[in-house]
């Protein structure tokens, strides 16, 4: 499988995990309920009656089973991982650093772009300032009047704009060059199951191959 393929199936042992981990966490899964009635303590001649409270839960009689399929997944995707390891030692880019930094590149053009769509503008808000005046009497009294609030960027536009067009190109060239790694690398790793399986297919097939 390709690289593609391998972060796909990644994904997929992840999912896979989540719900075995899923089935193990529920209480209702992993214990059972005994209830007793204590017939004979109130009355002698009767015997105390005990059942077994059932759980309607799909794997509860299977725990066993969803147990280790669990580990068998978890060695799966430490085998995958390892796989994917050798196989970025092949590139000849640092793979995962330039992702990470691709992301950036493409945070800060978001950035750039956002900043030169603001425009400058000017507000007349009625009734918003306030002032101060001397009445007849002396006293210094308040009265209100309209606040003109202008708004001008502090920033060169043209060189903002430039800056993230050329973060935009640069990021697009090294997601395409990425891609062409994804697609081109080779990972040595036999998948066990197909990757559109479900998990009741795959923990079947895999309870049919342990029994």
């Amino acid at each position: 499988m390709n690289l593609k393929e391998a972060f796909r199936y990644q994904n997929k042992l992840q999912g896979l995990m989540l719900e075995a981990e899923s089935i193990l966490t529920q209480e209702c899964n992993v214990t059972k309920v005994e209830k007793t009635l204590l017939l004979h303590k109130v009355n002698p001649e009767a015997s105390d009656e005990t059942t077994l409270e059932l759980t309607n839960t799909e794997y509860a009689d299977k725990i066993n089973q969803v147990a280790e399929f669990l580990m068998f997944l978890l060695q799966e995707r430490e085998q995958l991982s390892a796989a994917i390891r050798a196989a970025k030692q092949t590139m000849t880019v640092d793979f995962d650093g330039e992702t990470s930094l691709n992301a950036k590149r493409q945070q800060v053009a978001h950035i750039f772009r956002d900043m030169s769509q603001i425009r400058s503008s000017e507000t007349l808000i009625p009734g918003a300032g306030l002032g101060y005046k001397f009445n007849a009497e002396g006293n210094q009294v308040s009265y209100r009047c309209d606040l003109k609030r202008v708004t001008t960027i502090n920033f060169d536009r043209h060189k903002i704009r430039s800056l993230a067009a050329y973060l935009s190109k640069q990021a697009d060239a090294t997601s395409a060059e990425l891609d062409k790694c994804m697609v081109v690398t080779q990972v040595c790793y036999q998948p066990p199951f197909d990757v559109n399986d479900t998990f009741a297919d795959i923990l079947q097939q895999h309870m049919d191959q342990n029994s």
